[in-house]
């Protein structure tokens, strides 16, 4: 094996050798998805790139690699309850991945995945196996061509292991996963093909390190499966994974991605770490620490509805697990900076949001702490009429979990005490059911991946021309309606699509004898869409084929603009009067009106907030110039410009 590596390098390894390959590193997406409303979380590295999967690749991208932030704690992937219990789950973890859009394909994905484990990284070849769907003969073979793996350790599995899908429908394919065997290679032979103790078992002797998905279909409602206009790869190898087997760890948590964390855990509360049960306290905290961090750097924050509620959850379990060490004040929000410390190279965010972040975390933590109290109280008098060999009826056991944050195993602990049981079936049924509201929430999005339902005339990307055009003739590329609603995409647009909560224009599209009203102009991912009502005429195959006239309303886009230079005046006024710790949080700007939210330690005074209003006044009435300069990056911040948070940017912006 290579060399014992920090985390570090294997995440700087991992993206040269990719680039080395022709591979564009691009930056990991918000872990909070401020453009794809099917989303709570970024939940793999694929998610900010469905719609090239799907055709629209605007930037013409052909390889791209990155590591990408996620989080895993609602739906399907939900990790929560044995996050600290044992060694591998993680609410937040970072997926290493590389993609090919329509470019290579299996044989490629295979041979650079083998050198890099085997050449760079030295792993031994004979800890390693790899599987593949059970009819792929082709990656079966490609394997055996270039690993020259024995043929049993090429291993071939159902759909359940090897088939990959993103949802009910949408893209999907064959995938190919390469395990690792960390146990003694004397008994490899009697186990890794055990259903039970070997490859793609119950046993963590034999870890998944990386999957290689051949994305090659799309999923229908219906069930079917139809080819994609291109053949892509997408894979994902798991950071902290990686990095437990290079530095020869038996445990993530030993690994040094955590232990400036949990190290500070045990020298603030004074109780050591073991990495046994005693130590679950100290996992638990360092891993709710890089989720609630990183969540609330990307935009999230705690609340009683959606993310936030997510979010609300684990700060109280982390919080619960700081009194059991304890900690009977605000404690979390002590271990951000050693996170900006150990993270802030790769994800520069966490560093520049460090004091804002922990503000955000000891406000709930204190609120929470006086919660844990009364939820004592209400668990007396839950208690109080009950006799022993009693339950506490499911109701009541999860408005202790939803209200006060007591896990059904700690109502059980209490009940317990006092002679009592907990109804357990009654609780999970009350669970279920938050969980199909919240899932309902989300589907009220707009989710424009998939063909299905869509008349499509041609494939390829928007052109925004609404800098320079409030008019444009256009030609439609596809459009879909339901319940008399239009979703369309154009090739060609004026229309501004929502984007840093700034909202989309409204307008008109017009041809001849069809006049479409548009009410919202959104993006998701990259996909710009026009939604809208037929106010005259008929939308159909036949007349969305025409050129129209797209048309923005000016007045509403002059009155969105004012309040948009009024944020970054605003901005501007607030570092000047606060201080400049001040960093936009989030914003919402409309015709009407704006709300911005910053970062501040406390609530403004009435002079404060009259000594910011007459600043930003006086500017306004100073009537002064505005220059637009198109720029990369680096550059735009070294002439002194300030991103706005929320906002997706690309390498060249508009300053």
């Amino acid at each position: 094996m290579a060399e014992t590596m920090t985390s570090a390098q294997v995440r700087e390894s991992f993206i040269k050798f990719f680039e080395s390959k022709g591979h564009l590193f691009v930056r990991s997406s918000p872990v909070v998805p401020h453009d794809d409303p099917t989303l709570m979380f970024t939940n793999a590295g694929m998610n900010q790139f469905k719609a090239i999967f799907l055709g629209d690749n605007p930037k013409g991208w052909k390889r791209v690699c990155n590591s990408q932030k996620c989080l895993r704690v609602s739906g399907k992937h939900n990790d929560l309850d044995v996050v600290g219990r044992d060694n591998y789950h993680h609410t937040f973890f970072e997926m290493l991945g590389n993609w090919s859009f329509g470019d290579y394909y299996k044989k490629e994905a295979i041979a650079w995945a083998w050198e890099l484990l085997t050449e760079v990284w030295k792993l031994p070849k004979e800890r390693l196996f790899a599987t593949v769907y059970e009819d792929d003969d082709e990656a079966w073979q490609i394997w055996k061509d270039v690993s020259g793996l024995p043929d049993d350790r090429i291993m071939r599995f159902g759909a359940h292991s090897n088939f990959w899908e993103m949802g009910d429908t949408g893209p999907c394919g064959p995938c190919s996963e390469i395990h690792y065997d960390r146990g003694d290679i004397a008994t490899q032979a009697e186990t890794f093909k055990d259903p039970i103790k070997g490859v793609n078992g119950e046993n963590d002797r034999y870890i998944e390190i990386w999957n290689n998905v051949f994305m090659q279909y799309e999923r229908l409602s219906d069930g079917s499966l139809v080819p994609l206009k291109a053949k892509n790869v997408d894979t994902g190898m798991g950071f902290e994974r990686i990095c437990a087997i290079l530095q020869g760890k038996t445990s993530n948590y030993d690994t040094d991605v955590f232990t400036p964390i949990i190290s500070k855990v045990a020298e603030l509360s004074g109780v050591p770490y073991n990495d046994g049960v005693e130590g679950t306290p100290h996992r638990v905290i360092a891993d709710h620490l890089r989720a609630l961090s990183f969540a609330i750097a990307d935009g999230a924050l705690p609340s009683n509805e959606g993310r936030g509620y997510v979010l609300r959850r684990i700060l109280r379990r982390a919080s619960r697990f700081a009194r059991l060490l304890g900690q009977k004040e605000a404690f979390i929000y002590k271990l951000v900076q050693v996170l900006a410390d150990t993270m802030g190279d790769a994800f520069p965010e966490i560093r520049e949001r460090k004091d804002f972040v922990a503000n955000v975390i000891k406000s709930e933590e204190e609120s929470f702490i006086r919660t844990l109290d009364a939820g004592l109280e209400r668990f007396e008098t839950i208690s109080a009429d009950l006799k022993k060999g009693e339950k506490i009826p499911g109701d009541k056991v999860f408005l202790l979990y939803d209200t006060y944050g007591f896990p059904p195993d700690l109502t059980g602990i209490l009940a317990e005490e006092k002679g009592l049981l907990i109804d357990e079936e009654g609780y999970e049924k009350c669970m279920q059911e938050q969980k199909d509201r919240a899932r309902a929430n989300m589907k009220k999005g707009i989710n424009t991946m998939g063909s299905e339902g869509w008349t499509e005339y041609a494939v390829g990307s928007t052109q925004f021309v609404g800098y320079e055009a409030d008019t444009a003739k256009v030609k439609v590329l596809r459009f879909r309606e339901d319940k008399g609603i239009l979703s369309i995409v154009l090739d060609t647009t004026p229309f501004y699509a929502e984007m840093g909560g700034q909202v989309g224009d409204k307008g008109l599209l017009q041809a001849e004898g069809l006049d479409i009203a548009i009410f919202d102009t959104i993006r998701v991912n990259d996909t710009i869409v026009h939604r809208g009502k037929v106010t005259k005429g008929e939308a159909n195959k036949d007349t969305m084929s025409v050129e129209f006239v797209a048309k923005v309303d000016m007045r509403l886009r002059d009155d969105i603009r004012a309040n948009h230079s009024a944020t970054h005046l605003l901005q501007a006024a607030l570092r000047q009067v606060l201080g400049s710790h001040v960093a936009q949080q989030g914003s919402r700007v409309e015709p009407g009106f704006l709300r911005f939210d910053f970062s501040h330690f406390q609530a403004m005074t009435k002079e404060e907030i009259q000594q910011v209003e007459d600043i930003v006044n006086d500017k306004i009435r100073a009537t002064l110039p505005v220059n637009t300069d198109v720029m990369d990056v680096d550059a735009a911040k070294a002439s002194g410009a300030m991103a706005l948070f929320g906002e997706k940017y690309g390498e060249e912006v508009r300053v």
